[in-house]
């Protein structure tokens, strides 16, 4: 969704003198549009959430901005250089991944982003149903062709960790804690999932969808019963809830950031930053993989972001991939 033409430019003028009354004579004139014509784009702007006053022999004055990803909304405060300035709005889509792989597939360059307010189909790792409620989530995800082999694509993932976890603690104050490979959790319950999907031949990635999926302000009725004990949000943690926008606008800042460092200097400070926010590492883990299921101490994770295992009798195993659950303290 995005708008056009006449009503984006009341839209903008209306934010370039905001708090102040423009009468609509003033508009009509200034933007070389009828005084019906303004009037309209006025109603259609405020059923789409803007707060705009109107008082005769003053005009009309914008007050506020929908708590929303209107692409116009999203680049009017957008920090990044290339991540994000081309992006695709949805009230609601199956699922922005596989949105994004179509565009991807279509040639849409690096840094595109797919949001949506409402996910019919989110998915999460290992195909699980990921709940994407409308309008108390964000729920996006990103086009990134990295110059590296596809045994690195893995790091990605850590990558998206650490930015969304740096972001958050940015905007909310909420330290959040990762746990391998990219489970963020609040008051040691589920708040954001990460997941990658890759199209790659056997020296090259072609490109990789990231998909995120941050609880923002969820309550606990929505949650189904079954993950309730183990899923939560930035208002259940905080108590009050978080605006959207502006940390939509923070995570692309970080993740833009994390990238671009991670293309020029390798794995190395993102590895620093998220084994300092883990909540894996130092712990008594399980890990299941499509093998077998490893009971152990969390001691490390590699150059390529692999966890490592050390069992009771001082075996290490290293694992790529896999579902960690953390053993009680």
């Amino acid at each position: 969704m995005a708008i056009e033409g006449s009503k984006q430019q009341v839209l903008d003028f209306l934010r370039r003198h905001r708090q102040e009354y423009i009468s609509g004579e003033e508009l009509s004139r200034d933007l070389a549009i009828s005084r019906t014509a303004v009037w309209k784009h006025i109603q259609s702007l405020r059923q789409e959430g803007y707060q705009i006053d109107a008082q005769t022999r003053r005009g009309y004055c914008l007050l506020a901005t929908p708590d929303c990803f209107y692409p116009e909304e999203v680049a009017a405060g957008l920090e990044t250089s290339w991540l994000g300035r081309s992006l695709y709005y949805y009230e609601e889509v199956g699922s922005t991944n596989q949105v994004a792989k179509e565009l991807a597939d279509e040639g849409a360059p690096e840094g595109t982003v797919v949001i949506a307010d409402c996910q019919t189909g989110g998915r999460g790792r290992r195909g699980r149903n990921w709940l994407s409620p409308a309008r108390k989530g964000i729920w996006f995800s990103v086009i990134l062709r990295p110059r590296v082999a596809p045994v690195q694509a893995p790091q990605l993932t850590l990558l998206a960790a650490v930015a969304v976890t740096a972001a958050v603690r940015e905007r909310t104050g909420l330290p959040l804690g990762i746990k391998w490979p990219n489970d963020l959790l609040a008051g040691g319950r589920k708040v954001c999932g990460i997941l990658t999907e890759i199209k790659a031949e056997i020296d090259v990635v072609e490109y990789i969808v990231l998909g995120v999926g941050l609880n923002v302000n969820l309550e606990a009725g929505d949650f189904c019963p079954e993950v309730r004990p183990t899923a939560t949000s930035l208002y259940l943690e905080m108590g009050r809830p978080v605006k959207r926008l502006p940390l939509f606008r923070r995570i692309l800042y970080q993740l833009e950031k994390w990238y671009e460092r991670w293309q020029e200097e390798g794995f190395t400070p993102v590895r620093t930053a998220w084994k300092e926010a883990s909540v894996t590492l130092g712990r008594e883990v399980q890990v299941n993989s499509w093998r077998e299921n490893f009971h152990g101490l969390a001691i490390d994770i590699d150059d390529e972001g692999a966890l490592l295992v050390r069992d009771a009798g001082g075996q290490q195993r290293r694992f790529n991939s896999g579902e960690v659950s953390l053993r009680p303290v």
